[in-house]
């Protein structure tokens, strides 16, 4: 069973930085990771991509985090990280972690269970 594990999220003030990380597994499996993404959904909102990072290194972000938020991975840990500087009340919602990830069998989309963070002014 593939899994995707996110933690890292919590309460800052407004102008603080936090860093999330989401590792994938699949225990007695072997596996591939392609593009890895995290979203963010606010109360009454949709769920939106924050930042992506596809397997050659590539990042695209959102236009409200440019400049404050940075995607990076670590290939060896099956790890996506996002690093957030510069935290707005706005940035408030539930993060979720989404990862292609190959199996023998079958490729799939992935989310992790979500991680909230809150921003207060």
């Amino acid at each position: 069973q593939v899994q995707l594990v996110e933690s890292g999220g919590g309460l800052e003030q407004a102008g603080g930085s936090l860093r999330l990380s989401c590792a994938a597994s699949a225990p007695g499996r072997i596996f591939t990771i392609g593009s890895m993404a995290w979203y963010r959904q606010a109360p009454g909102k949709p769920r939106d991509l924050v930042a992506g990072i596809t397997s050659d290194g590539s990042t695209n972000y959102a236009d409200s985090v440019k400049g404050r938020f940075g995607i990076s991975k670590d290939n060896a840990k099956n790890t996506v990280y996002l690093q957030m500087n510069s935290l707005k009340p706005e940035d408030t919602a539930v993060y979720y972690c989404n990862a292609i990830i190959t199996t023998r069998s079958s490729t799939g989309n992935y989310w992790g269970q979500g991680t909230q963070v809150t921003v207060s002014s």
